[in-house]
């Protein structure tokens, strides 16, 4: 497994090094029913650029093509068929577990029960009726009785499957609950966890969607693939599982601190501020001595514990303005490779300097 020590270079645009980009909608492309900055002049920049964009979403409620209109309404050039979800991956799950015909008891939306039934299992609503498994997913009128058959049917022995775990959702009035949150009272209730998730942080919808998006029946390599998200725990984690590059981007939930104090396993290929990262290099970060690095103009070292920044505010600011971010990134990596604790590290210097500028507000 390929976990990234320091960023990665890319002389030319993403959009030009990679074929397809793996774009995550909730906090990377829209928030709830409200585009995200700058997203539809990014993917258009791509696909000008020769990258296929496709897209994959933990969130199962919603069916491809009734998501594809919601993206066209954001200028957003998407079908239906650029589109993959937890649902469809997880009624795909649930064939390597079960039997054929097997009774599943679904909490969640007609997207997830449709799909449940494509691949020959029957849906039922109620612990009375002896399911053989339980398939819990998030969707926005989510009720008690709903989580409340599901914890009957799981005392009873029904086999416990959840769509994803995301702990929350980028939503248009801020961050929510998500599925991985709703799935805490099942399992205080029952003792018992989720067997298997079918979203990221796994990587089996990344590998699904190099199939789902070929054009001649074989997986699109791997190497030429780019997931892009907002969550390191999800999206970046789920490319590292599966070996993929990848792309963070500071629209939802990732904040700077969060990234440079990210475990290996979630630590990004890129950094990129929103969907412009797909049409722009992205520069080198080079180690100077142990515990300091440069990215163009900026360097940062670690004084004790404490990040410290070695640039001038224009150097701070020029560009994307991700270049102090993307030094002291590599600088917290390389301490906690060696032994410091996320929690020890004052990066408090770093997230001040990238406040934007009066210019910028």
């Amino acid at each position: 497994m390929n976990h990234t020590r320091c960023l990665k270079e890319s002389k030319e645009p993403l959009a030009r090094r990679y074929a397809l980009a793996l774009l995550d909608l909730d906090g990377v492309v829209y928030r709830g029913d409200d585009p995200v900055a700058h997203a539809s002049e990014g993917i258009a920049k791509a696909q000008s650029d020769g990258m296929r964009p496709s897209y994959t979403t933990n969130n199962p409620s919603r069916f491809p093509d009734t998501v594809a209109k919601q993206l066209q309404g954001f200028a957003v050039n998407a079908q239906g068929s650029d589109i993959i979800t937890s649902a469809i991956v997880a009624a795909r799950m649930l064939t390597h577990h079960l039997h054929s015909g097997a009774k599943v008891l679904i909490v969640g939306a007609e997207h997830l029960r449709d799909e449940v039934r494509k691949v020959g299992f029957e849906i039922v609503d109620d612990a009375r009726e002896h399911p053989d498994a339980v398939l819990q997913s998030w969707h926005k009128d989510l009720s008690f009785n709903e989580l409340a058959q599901a914890a009957y049917a799981i005392e009873q022995g029904a086999q416990y499957y959840v769509t994803n775990r995301d702990m929350t959702i980028p939503r248009e009035q801020g961050i929510a609950p998500g599925n991985g949150a709703l799935q805490l009272p099942i399992i205080e209730t029952t003792g018992k966890h989720p067997l298997d998730s079918a979203g990221k942080p796994e990587s089996a919808m990344y590998d699904e969607a190099r199939m789902l998006f070929s054009r001649d029946g074989n997986p699109i390599p791997g190497d030429t693939c780019l997931p892009v998200g907002d969550r390191l725990d999800t999206d970046i984690e789920a490319a590292n599982r599966g070996d993929y590059d990848s792309l963070v981007v500071l629209t939802g939930v990732a904040t700077p601190r969060m990234i440079m104090t990210a475990s290996v396993i979630q630590r990004p290929s890129y950094i990129a501020r929103d969907l412009l990262g797909l049409d722009m290099a992205h520069p080198a970060v080079n180690r100077i001595r142990m515990g300091e690095w440069r990215c163009r103009d900026c360097v940062v070292r670690l004084d004790g514990k404490r990040l410290e920044l070695d640039a001038s505010t224009s150097a701070v600011h020029a560009h994307d303005g991700l270049d102090a971010l993307r030094a002291a990134s590599c600088v917290a990596w390389e301490a906690m490779d060696s032994g410091v604790a996320a929690e020890e590290i004052d990066t408090s210097v770093i997230e001040q300097a990238l406040q934007p500028t009066a210019s910028e507000d």
